[in-house]
């Protein structure tokens, strides 16, 4: 569990585009076997220490002929940002792909210094 000062808590939240490889021929449409997107968000407002992120897909288009195989999560958080990663396998076609996310962290106080 992690435990936050009550006075000084801070949400971020927004969406990303991960990828859109049907229009581009990319790699998540025209490959199989394991493959990985990974996409950098940089918070507007730094937390005071790594927050807690919760991802999901907010949308995916898939081809409908093929098995639905995805993983997504968020790695490498840290104060200022972290990593979205999506991954597949197998044959899954997937189009493109959009991700919602919430951060939710001890927020920095106008008295904390940098030294």
């Amino acid at each position: 569990m992690k435990t936050l000062n009550a006075g000084r808590v801070g949400i971020a939240q927004g969406n990303e585009d991960l990828f859109e490889d049907f229009s581009s021929g990319g790699p998540m449409w025209t490959e199989q076997g394991n493959r990985e997107r990974r996409t950098k968000v940089r918070f507007d407002t730094p937390f005071a220490e790594a927050p807690v992120v919760q991802v999901a897909l907010s949308l995916w288009d898939v081809d409908y002929s093929t098995n639905v195989r995805g993983d997504i999560f968020a790695d490498k958080i840290t104060p200022k940002g972290f990593e979205i990663v999506f991954r597949t396998w197998g044959n899954t076609r997937i189009a493109r792909a959009r991700a919602s996310w919430l951060a939710i962290g001890q927020a920095r106080d106008e008295d904390m210094w940098d030294v």
